[in-house]
């Protein structure tokens, strides 16, 4: 079974599916963008059980690339997947720590037996990673990383401009 991939214009916040992931910083605390709306719109459940991951196992904070799963609190969802994405460099290649944050959200939401998995445009904000790019990045990892239970991974896209992006890629096979 082929996992589908689908592209929504929209508020991630907004969407209904096991797992939401979450673009978030490395302090897990939340902040702008996606990782503060995900707060915001969770609840105080989200922000509690990301305080009992950085006293246990994430005392630093959780390293680009890598990701892990709390409630969902108030949102439509199961579980929030919270991954940390690389800040853009021009001077050095960090497409594989991007490529990482969609692999090990998908292995995360797999353990979770979750067969929805909404995503945003990772890195595709503050830490301004060219949309394009970052779009071509998603789209491959995940036609590669998919696999059952999950059966639907949709990219979840706040403008026009990221839309248009993630469908060149998915276009481009």
């Amino acid at each position: 079974m082929d996992t589908r991939i689908t592209l929504v214009l929209g508020d991630i916040t907004r969407q209904h599916a096991d797992a939401l992931v979450n673009a978030a910083n490395s302090s897990l605390l939340g902040g702008g963008g996606v990782d503060g709306a995900i707060h915001r719109r969770g609840g105080p459940e989200i922000l509690a059980a990301c305080r009992a991951l950085r006293a246990s196992h994430y005392g630093k904070g959780l390293p680009a690339g890598r990701a892990v799963a709390t409630t969902a609190g108030r949102l439509d969802a199961r579980w929030v997947i919270h991954t940390v994405g690389p800040v853009h460099s021009a001077e050095e290649d960090r497409s594989a720590l991007l490529a990482s944050c969609y692999r090990t959200s998908l292995a995360v939401a797999a353990e979770l037996e979750a067969r929805t998995v909404a995503f945003p445009a990772i890195s595709t904000g503050i830490f301004r990673w060219p949309l394009d790019d970052a779009a071509r990045l998603a789209v491959r990892t995940v036609r590669e990383q998919a696999t059952p239970p999950v059966e639907e991974v949709r990219f979840v896209l706040f403008d026009e401009d990221a839309y248009g992006a993630f469908t060149r890629a998915l276009a481009a096979g």
